[in-house]
């Protein structure tokens, strides 16, 4: 179920999380799960700040996991990319993708996403109703990541659900399939390109393997996994927490509906007041720290909730009220520091035209169910909708 502020969790596990924060506790331990071990969570702004970008605090998954016994069978080859290393490896790699998701590039694709949005939009019979999440938030940003990287139109749904199954939170069976799934395919793709060589950022990067870049083949594997679900699943919950703050913010959804050119800088109040990702990925002290008051001691997993962090008080003032004219430039939706969102430039492109569009075609858009019925995924990392029926 959600809620008025459009956080996941039911309104008693919200408030308890929110208590420790705000009496004080913003970096808080967290018990060992089964055959884990103790860890913390860092729900404070500044402390989470502090946190992404603190270098003693270790992505390398690797490292982290070696020597350790474990009953899950995650596809060895998706540790392999940018997201779970550190400098100078991650900065290596993280330079070969950058320049596709530059400001400048995503400014070229924008006539390509206006295009796929009005296609989508339109086979929606107006006065019926409509899963703006089935229909829009999920289809837009896949079908325009697998442009970029040459996935096949027939071969989307397929990605998709691997995609969604990687993030099904208590159920490890089924995102160690999914790893499977994606590396697999990722790697006869690969094959594929190899023997035809096109234009797309896949090709670019089987050059650069192939070439003198020192990209190993499990690099490439993992690093077009990493982008193909990295590149549509935070946009995909962005589209739809966005659009369920402003149903439910009438006031404010006028305000936009009337003068559409005031999306693009609402856009940082949305990703503040409902994060499409809830939990930063995983972190570790490579020796014993001090943060928000808290000694963590070395070799402790680490987790920033990136969602709290937005909602901080000490930083946003009234931080549950949707208020468009806050200046939220600083949020935390995308993270922060080294590790911060690549494809952020696309995803805030993406956002701007799909709700430019919605609100253009559709003025008089409601919600087509009450508020609590609506759904959320069950995942720890991002935090999205599984479905939003609304009426024009």
């Amino acid at each position: 179920m959600t809620d008025p502020t459009g956080d996941p969790r039911p309104p008693r596990n919200r408030d308890a999380a929110r208590a420790g924060m705000r009496s004080g506790c913003p970096v808080q331990p967290v018990p060992a799960g089964s055959g884990g071990r103790p860890g913390y969570t860092v729900a404070g702004y500044a402390e989470a700040r502090e946190a992404l970008s603190d270098a003693r605090l270790s992505k390398d998954t690797v490292a982290f996991f070696a020597g350790k016994e474990s009953r899950r069978r995650l596809h060895p080859a998706l540790a392999q990319n940018m997201l779970a290393s550190d400098p100078p490896r991650h900065t290596r790699l993280r330079k070969l993708v950058t320049g596709a998701f530059t400001t400048g590039a995503v400014k070229e694709l924008r006539p390509f996403i206006g295009r796929v949005t009005e296609d989508l939009l339109h086979r929606w019979p107006v006065g019926e109703r409509f899963d703006l999440v089935a229909g829009l938030a999920v289809p837009l940003p896949v079908i325009v990541i697998c442009e970029l990287l040459g996935v096949p139109p027939t071969d989307r749904t397929d990605v998709r659900r691997w995609s969604a199954e990687l993030f099904a939170a208590g159920e490890p069976d089924v995102i160690d399939a999914a790893s499977h799934a994606l590396a697999d395919y990722m790697r006869d793709l690969i094959t594929a390109k190899r023997r035809a060589p096109g234009g797309t950022l896949l090709d670019r990067l089987v050059s650069a393997r192939d070439g003198d870049d020192h990209l190993s083949e499990d690099e490439l594997v993992s690093l077009a996994v990493l982008l193909l679900v990295a590149g549509h699943e935070t946009t995909t919950n962005a589209i739809g927490n966005a659009a369920l703050a402003l149903l439910q913010h009438p006031t404010e959804l006028e305000r936009l509906r009337r003068n559409p050119d005031a999306i693009a800088s609402a856009l940082d109040e949305l990703l503040r007041f409902d994060s499409p990702v809830s939990t930063a990925t995983f972190r570790f002290s490579t020796e014993a720290i001090t943060l928000g008051g808290t000694d963590i001691p070395a070799g402790a997993p680490v987790l920033v909730a990136l969602g709290e962090a937005n909602r901080d008080p000490a930083r946003f003032a009234a931080p549950d009220l949707l208020d468009l004219d806050r200046d939220a430039a600083a949020h935390l939706g995308f993270g922060h520091g080294i590790h911060r969102c690549l494809g952020a430039p696309l995803a805030r492109a993406e956002m701007e035209i799909a709700l430019r569009a919605v609100l253009t075609r559709c003025p008089g858009i409601r919600l087509a169910v009450p508020a609590e019925q609506l759904c959320r995924r069950r995942t720890r990392l991002v935090r999205g909708l599984t479905s939003l029926p609304v009426l024009a």
